[in-house]
């Protein structure tokens, strides 16, 4: 049965695009190699924590959208969009190998006059110099001429209810202006506002500036976290005294680490797929390192915490609290959470955690005991670690029932805990 759109890959990408093109009145299919979110789906369930809730998912079915595994379906629709997860190699070089896989797939049964778009976070070029080559070697049509071809990279925000795909601006590069208007007719079904970069290399790099963006001043506010610690200096009154002023600054806040689907990108570094490197961006790597040791600070913290009050780590009942990457979501996607557990776990302690919106939470693949009764679990901890602040936390009344409450983000009252 054909289809006005497939949606490729079912992920924190594809499921809001795919929603929100059902929502629109858009005939939707979703495609994805992997079994299992298909299973999920068509159980009215979501198969990415935090994406969609049940109902959202029953709707959606309700709604026509139809979950497949078979990849025929790509050659009866008039737009495809290629959402395929683009995670960071071992190497710290982007993984496109979901990507490729996804592009044969459409390549062998691309149609004329077919609209394809892609919203995977790439290093700038990938559309024209990595997919454009293997849809033409796959379908023997030409991207401009026979099929039009754009890249448009993902901006949603995870779990941010306010910030939807309608009301966020999106970013369009096609390789041709022919390209770009035909991925501004899609988008402006779905979203108020369709902004037209130069051409795909400008609307990939939008997505690199904006994810190291993030990073570099997440890193920025972390080191002079440390720092403030070392002097102390109040670096959470120095934040909310900071953002009064009315021009040149944006708060960024430290915290345990830095999780989420936007990794930092040096387009710069190691070549990928044939392309050639430029020089890298010493800011991304320098922001990344001082980022990735900040699970690392927070153990040297409780160590340092639980010496003061006469206690080893050895032996200690530590309870974290919020175990995803951002607050009031399930998504766990690269939360520093289970850096943190894994080492203090390698110390001799004993982990519990409490997170309203984890049920089931496992380091090393064995499951780490959930706290039934938080305000009981945190008067039987040695020590409480805040690493997320879900809204649903009182944290005033947590501080006054932990035995020692360590807050990573700055989130209870001044002198109510030991702050980052």
């Amino acid at each position: 049965m054909p289809a006005d759109l497939a949606v490729i890959g079912l992920g924190h990408l594809g499921l809001p695009l795919a929603q929100a093109a059902v929502t629109a009145g858009i005939d939707t299919v979703g495609y994805d190699p992997d079994p299992r979110p298909y299973a999920e789906l068509r159980a009215g369930r979501s198969p990415v924590e935090g994406a969609l809730t049940a109902s959202e998912v029953r709707r959606m079915l309700s709604g026509g959208f139809r979950p497949t595994t078979d990849a025929a379906e790509l050659g009866r629709v008039r737009t495809a969009v290629i959402c395929s997860p683009t995670p960071l190699g071992p190497d710290r070089a982007v993984d496109l190998t979901a990507l490729g896989d996804a592009s044969r797939a459409l390549a062998s049964r691309l149609r004329p006059h077919t609209t394809v778009l892609l919203e995977s976070a790439v290093p700038p070029g990938t559309t024209e110099t990595f997919l454009r080559p293997l849809l033409e070697e796959g379908s023997g049509l030409v991207a401009g001429r026979d099929f039009h071809l754009a890249c448009s990279p993902g901006r949603l925000d995870p779990g941010n209810r306010t910030r939807t795909l309608a009301n966020t601006p999106k970013v369009i590069g096609g390789l041709t202006p022919a390209c770009t208007e035909s991925a501004a007719a899609f988008y402006g079904r779905l979203t108020d506002k369709v902004v037209r970069a130069r051409g795909p290399r400008e609307a990939e790099m939008t997505k690199v500036l904006e994810t190291n963006f993030r990073h570099v001043n997440i890193a920025l506010v972390n080191e002079m976290a440390v720092l403030c610690h070392d002097l102390g200096v109040d670096f959470w009154d120095v934040i909310r005294c900071a953002e009064t002023k009315p021009f040149g600054f944006q708060p960024f806040r430290p915290g345990p680490g830095v999780g989420g689907h936007g990794v930092p990108v040096d387009p710069g570094g190691p070549p990928h797929g044939g392309r050639t490197s430029g020089s890298p961006l010493r800011m991304v790597s320098l922001a990344q390192e001082i980022n990735d040791r900040m699970p690392r600070y927070v153990i040297q913290r409780c160590a340092t915490l639980l010496n003061e009050h006469g206690k080893s780590v050895r032996g200690a009942r530590v309870l974290l609290l919020g175990v995803t990457y951002k607050p009031d979501t399930a998504d766990q996607e690269a939360a520093p959470a289970r850096e943190i557990a894994t080492r203090l776990m390698d110390m001799g302690a004993q982990i519990g955690y409490h997170d309203p919106h984890v049920l089931d939470w496992r380091v090393r693949e064995r499951p780490v005991p959930r706290a039934d009764s938080l305000y009981e679990a945190a008067a039987a901890a040695d020590l409480t670690v805040l690493l997320q602040q879900h809204r649903t936390y009182d944290l005033q009344g947590l501080a006054v029932k932990a035995q020692l409450l360590l807050d990573t983000r700055g989130a209870t009252p001044a002198g109510a805990a030991h702050r980052l």
